[in-house]
């Protein structure tokens, strides 16, 4: 289970499925978004038969909850304050997030998705706890 609110407004509500966290960066395009969330759709993390990762978010039917956060692109290697000079730009940033959440939408029956630019809580029930990192090839 997973849901996103601003402002004690819910947005957005899954139960089995997946939260994905999108960083955008600079060089990201609407093609690294494409296979990413091929990826998402179709990456075998949810337990088969024999509670082996083995069945995709399409396979169970769940649910996609899509959050915007831009400070997973932060570079944390110096200092003690993070940089966010990876970060695309809030007009790129807003433009591929928006495109992705489209694509999702016509690829998968419920997606569900937080606000770009806004204070966001989120709120998560990690069954495992399983959590993945999924990066474009850029890095």
């Amino acid at each position: 289970m997973a849901k996103v609110s601003v402002e004690n407004k819910e947005l957005g509500r899954i139960d089995r499925g997946i939260l994905a966290l999108l960083a955008i960066q600079h060089q990201d395009t609407e093609k690294d978004a494409d296979r990413l969330l091929q990826r998402l759709l179709n990456y075998r993390i949810f337990p088969d038969a024999e509670e082996r990762m083995n069945l995709s978010l399409q396979d169970i039917g769940g649910g996609l909850l899509l959050v915007p956060q831009f400070t997973l692109a932060a570079d944390t290697r110096k200092g003690k304050r993070p940089s966010f000079t990876r970060a695309a730009p809030p007009e790129q940033g807003r433009a591929l997030f928006d495109y992705f959440v489209g694509q999702a939408q016509a690829s998968h029956h419920h997606v569900a998705c937080g606000q770009f630019a806004a204070d966001m809580q989120v709120s998560l029930v990690n069954d495992g706890p399983v959590t993945f990192i999924l990066e474009t090839l850029h890095q």
